[in-house]
């Protein structure tokens, strides 16, 4: 069995390396050379070194994006995991109709996210309206909204992790917590913490991940308004490369740093993180 599936391997993986390659590999090695030229269209590329990544450096609404973004993802990663693991804390307690709170928080990340930002921006809007302005009049409305749209999407699956990793904290631990006299506290900070740190990697690695990549929420909540203060680094990008049909070279300039920003992050985050994990 093993012979003949080694046999027929490359024949079934074959397709799918081919499409992989079409699909991904050839489009980001040849976005990588274009984000060192001068191009309207990619069969006319002139090459001009860095001086692409040298003008998004010097673009003020790509600095300020770039400081929009880390705030927000500082702001939002806490927010979201400290109340989804809270959650999660409380629903793997013996609570009647904890899998029906389990669904009802799930349910946000299934709403896509350009039909979330209408949605939070029409009730936005309608509070802002109250005291005569909007989302998009005032930067820090836009912020906060945006922390509170991401929060209202992320919260519910991150949580879902945390519960899976709740519930495989062997309860011979706790028990044994009890019997020499822990507190709850303890037994968190001691006990639980340590025990789903896995999903505490996993989590985290997928909320900084979202948070820097957001694009459709912040396009359809904000669209960067006012002056382009809460445009983040994505939307930014978009906006450089689509806006000016001379621009495009910056704006595949300004894709690959973001590439490497968030590589750069997600993976330093996963090493400190995986180095805290206790093997049970």
């Amino acid at each position: 069995m093993q012979k003949t599936t080694k046999k027929y391997f490359p024949i079934f993986v074959l397709p799918t390396l081919i499409a992989f390659f079409i699909a991904f590999v050839i489009p980001f090695f040849w976005g990588v050379y274009l984000s060192f030229c001068k191009f309207k269209t990619i069969k006319k590329a002139e090459f001009v070194g860095f001086d692409n990544y040298i003008a998004a450096f010097k673009n003020d609404n790509f600095v300020n994006s770039f400081k929009f973004t880390v705030i927000f993802a500082i702001v939002a990663v806490i927010v979201i995991n400290v109340a989804a693991f809270t959650l999660a804390v409380l629903l793997t307690q013996k609570v009647k109709g904890t899998n029906l709170f389990r669904t009802v928080f799930f349910m946000p990340n299934l709403i896509g996210g350009i039909v979330l930002g209408y949605i939070w921006n029409s009730i936005f809007n309608s509070i802002l309206k109250s005291y005569s302005t909007t989302i998009a009049n005032d930067a820090k409305y836009g912020f906060w909204g945006l922390i509170i749209l991401m929060s209202w999407q992320l919260i519910g699956y991150m949580m879902i992790i945390y519960i899976a990793g709740l519930q495989n904290v062997p309860t011979d631990l706790k028990e044994a917590a009890q019997i020499d006299g822990a507190s709850r506290w303890q037994q968190l900070r001691k006990i639980t913490i340590p025990m789903v740190m896995p999903s505490i990697t996993i989590c985290l690695f997928l909320s900084v991940s979202n948070c820097f990549k957001l694009f459709d929420q912040n396009l359809s909540l904000t669209g960067g308004a006012p002056q382009r203060k809460t445009a983040m680094l994505a939307l930014d990008i978009f906006d450089t490369f689509y806006g000016n049909n001379t621009s495009k070279g910056i704006g595949q300039a300004k894709a690959v740093l973001f590439f490497l920003l968030v590589g750069i992050i997600a993976l330093t985050q996963l090493f400190f993180t995986r180095r805290k994990e206790v093997e049970q």
